[in-house]
């Protein structure tokens, strides 16, 4: 169907608390004749081991199976996580993953909400014309917009309903890419849920630049350009051109002829200084999830992203795009705030690719605020991995573009909106909100409870339950969340089914009674999870 137009308009939140299940029961093993050592051979055994569970798995007519990812531990061990169709539909909330051993026996499943996924009919009694126009009209803040609905089955709460999901996507107030999901009942017009498509980390502040480092360039005739040779990123300049309309072959790559890039100074007038710190930091970032846990780029595929620089007019913000696979920094408030190009800003922005490629954390709820989350986490490794002498490595996110700091994890409610424990309320926050019971975990995780002072910066993390927790250092709370997201969690994991995930992750690691398993299962204590 063809996209519809609107004017600028504004959308109201209305993101609701979806669930997920991480389930164990009693399997039976298809047989397999010979041990799959590849991804497709395991691929092949956990299809089989679905179909001969289908009770378990809620697996019945109609379905199929869509494989998304792989991982295959040392000790053989495979984890094959699915998407799900029903009747050629997406089943949203119907992802699962299949923990087989290493000769693709059946261990254990993680699934989302969605059991059962069949719908007594796929023919929608609201047109798609009708759905599109009123998603339109409920998103009038986004500028330029269109609106494409397409047809699923709705399962994210667990019980499944034929659906338009609805994306309006546009520009924002500076350009940049706005875009909202919209969710109704196919058959009755009800709206569902409502929540943002695109992830954005707003700031306002003083920029620092990485100082002077050495970053990989390529030569070309004539000079070189910031071209990537090793993690295959480019880095080019927007030229103030609006984020909604860039695509990764937008704007102009960085030449030059010494090989020698901007001149470090803040509020530069060489455009080269931003593209330096943007440069460096994409190359950091993937850096510590390749050295870290042996990720190769954003999707795992090798891939690098495009970097842009200089985008918008005024636009003090940052942005990570699926659609394009590119990193997007403005220029600060055109006033005060210059390029927001920080380490820990990058490193959140670009993990919200990893989540997308692995967990895919729905950006609503309890599971919005994990994705929120798992961005500041892994931004603030990323710091701490770079160990920059001019951006120190802390527990403050976005503290070099929004001094004194955006949101810090010792106690995330020194901001004046995040939480530090859990509640049923908490998904009802804005997902950067709610993202502080994770934040706040994995603090005290690392670090533990009480006042302590790191790299001269004085924290003092309460706990919700009057516990002392003792940390384990971040490093190990970091490959815990890593293993957790990319082999347990599923779309609709909320905190509770976190805390499951990380306990399942810190087991497979450490051992069920090894210190760190304790210490994990402590701190999601100690922030109200249980």
């Amino acid at each position: 169907m063809s996209p519809i137009s609107s004017h600028r308009r504004k959308l109201a939140a209305g993101a609701i608390a979806v669930t997920a299940a991480l389930v164990a029961a009693t399997f039976q093993t298809a047989t397999a004749s010979a041990a799959p050592t590849d991804h497709a051979a395991a691929i092949a055994q956990a299809r089989a081991n679905v179909t001969h569970n289908a009770g378990v798995f809620g697996f019945g007519d109609g379905q199929d199976l869509q494989v998304k990812d792989v991982i295959i531990d040392a000790d053989g061990t495979q984890h094959v996580r699915f998407d799900r169709t029903f009747q050629g539909l997406p089943v949203v909330g119907g992802d699962l993953v299949v923990h087989q051993d290493a000769r693709g026996r059946l261990k254990d499943s993680s699934r989302a909400a969605a059991h059962e996924a069949a719908v007594a009919s796929i023919v929608p009694k609201v047109p798609a014309q009708t759905s599109a126009s009123r998603a339109l009209q409920s998103a009038p803040s986004i500028g330029s917009a269109t609106s494409s609905p397409e047809l699923v089955v709705w399962a994210a709460d667990g019980t499944p309903r034929l659906a338009w999901k609805t994306t309006v996507a546009g520009v924002g107030d500076h350009g940049q890419p706005a875009g909202k999901v919209v969710v109704t009942d196919a058959s009755t017009g009800e709206q569902i849920e409502s929540y943002d498509s695109e992830h954005q980390a707003t700031g306002t502040g003083h920029s620092e630049y990485t100082g002077d480092i050495t970053i990989d360039t390529t030569a070309q005739s004539g000079g070189f350009a910031l071209i990537d040779p090793v993690r295959k990123h480019t880095t080019r300049d927007a030229h103030n051109v609006s984020a909604g309309s860039l695509k990764a072959s937008s704007g102009t790559l960085f030449t030059d002829t010494d090989n020698t890039w901007g001149d470090g100074k803040k509020f530069s007038t060489d455009r080269a200084t931003a593209a330096v710190d943007a440069h460096a930091n994409t190359a950091w970032t993937y850096d510590y999830y390749k050295n870290t846990f042996g990720r190769s780029g954003i999707k795992n595929d090798g891939k690098g992203a495009t970097v842009f620089v200089h985008v918008g007019t005024d636009w003090d913000n940052a942005q990570w795009s699926d659609s394009c696979f590119c990193m997007m920094t403005g220029d600060g408030d055109g006033s005060k705030d210059p390029e927001q190009v920080d380490l820990d800003t990058m490193g959140h922005e670009m993990t919200h690719g990893v989540t997308s490629a692995t967990a895919n954390l729905r950006y609503s709820g309890e599971s919005g605020g994990l994705n929120e989350s798992t961005s500041d986490i892994f931004g603030t490794m990323v710091e701490w991995y770079a160990n920059n002498k001019v951006d120190t490595p802390d527990y403050l996110f976005s503290d070099q573009s929004t001094p004194p700091w955006l949101r810090r994890m010792d106690k995330p409610s020194l901001d004046g909106g995040s939480a530090d424990c859990w509640t049923s309320k908490v998904g009802q926050l804005d997902v950067h909100n709610s993202s502080g019971v994770g934040n706040h975990f994995f603090y005290l995780a690392s670090e533990g409870s009480g006042s302590k002072t790191i790299n001269g910066f004085t924290y003092n993390s309460p706990t919700c339950n009057q516990s002392t927790v003792t940390g384990i250092g971040n490093q190990k709370v970091a490959k815990i969340w890593y293993r957790a997201l990319t082999v347990y969690m599923t779309s609709t994991t909320n905190y509770k089914a976190a805390r499951t995930a990380t306990l399942s992750a810190a087991k497979d690691l450490y051992g069920a009674t090894s210190t760190e398993y304790k210490a994990v299962a402590a701190a999601w204590s100690a922030v109200a999870v249980s």
